[in-house]
């Protein structure tokens, strides 16, 4: 019993300082994205409520932080014009060596690819908070033109077509990398001509959230991050989901993989890249885990 009790004891000092940094880590996410001044986020009754105050964040995307209050779902948006001339979408479908896929988290793929934000977007086979291991897309990528990850046919995807549209589609009818400059696969469309899809209206379950959309005219796309599995965001069913993209302004959106994968990176104005949500791999508040396809855009300042 007395080696039980030491042994127990011992387990709570690793936890401790195991999470004592993640606990600096939630603090530091507090920090606003968009002048590093406290963050604020706005507080609405219901999701019908939800009129999105968008805060500039680079030249061509803009920045929102809301939150239902019930149930209580935190969530953060990113609203991007694909028409300015400097918008630059990136696909990436993990880290590449010698032709495999590498696990990557989101904040080494903002980082390694200059970008100004980044979410996660493809489900994968081996969950982990490690980074560099051998990965597997389930679900379409398609990177500036290349093929990385073949197509699921009963999964969904966002596609950036070479003519400049943008579209979410069946992964059937994706068949080779003709015509497309970046595509990344999610789940299923949950938003349809701007109601949350049929097979969302009886889904109950809540987790975290990744997830897109794209506006009627295809002049914008948005982003979106739901938190979960913590206290202050119980996380979001799929409808719930579709309807906050409704209410970014999306006419279509996708729902990516979620639960602990769910991560929203941003390039902040002092230079650190950090996730503005709580990650929650392993059920651990902060601690960010290694996913494969993540779909982000270029930072604007560094295109020249």
């Amino acid at each position: 019993m007395f080696l039980f009790q030491r042994a127990s004891q011992f387990g709570i000092i690793l936890r401790g300082f195991f999470i004592f940094p993640l606990l600096i880590f939630i603090s530091c996410a507090t920090v606003s994205p968009v002048d590093l001044t406290r963050e604020n986020f706005e507080v609405f009754s219901v999701f019908e409520d939800v009129v999105p105050n968008w805060q500039v964040f680079t030249d061509n995307a803009g920045y929102f932080h809301g939150k239902i209050a019930a149930p209580e779902i935190e969530f953060w948006a990113l609203k991007i014009d694909l028409r300015a001339a400097d918008t630059r979408i990136v696909v990436r479908g993990g880290s590449a060596d010698d032709g495999d896929t590498l696990s990557t988290k989101v904040s080494s793929f903002v980082r390694n690819n200059d970008l100004a934000a980044g979410i996660n977007a493809v489900p994968f086979d081996i969950s982990s908070s490690v980074e560099n291991r051998p990965i597997k897309n389930i679900g379409v990528v398609i990177s500036g033109g290349r093929l990385v990850s073949p197509a699921i046919p009963q999964y969904d995807a966002l596609v950036f077509y070479t003519d400049g549209r943008a579209a979410i589609v069946n992964q059937s009818a994706i068949t080779s990398a003709e015509g497309i400059e970046n595509a990344i696969g999610g789940f299923y469309k949950i938003l349809v001509s701007g109601e949350p899809a049929e097979r969302t209206l009886n889904g109950e379950a809540r987790h975290p959230r990744s997830a897109a959309g794209i506006s009627a005219g295809g002049e914008y796309l948005y982003l979106l991050v739901i938190d979960g599995r913590r206290p202050g965001s119980a996380g979001s069913t799929e409808r719930e989901t579709a309807l906050i993209l409704r209410a970014l302004g999306s006419w279509e959106g996708i729902n990516f993989d979620g639960g602990g994968s769910s991560a929203m990176v941003l390039r902040y104005p002092d230079g650190r890249i950090m996730p503005v949500n709580t990650p929650i791999h392993a059920g651990i508040p902060g601690l960010e885990r290694a996913v494969a396809g993540c779909i982000g855009i270029v930072n604007p300042s560094t295109e020249k």
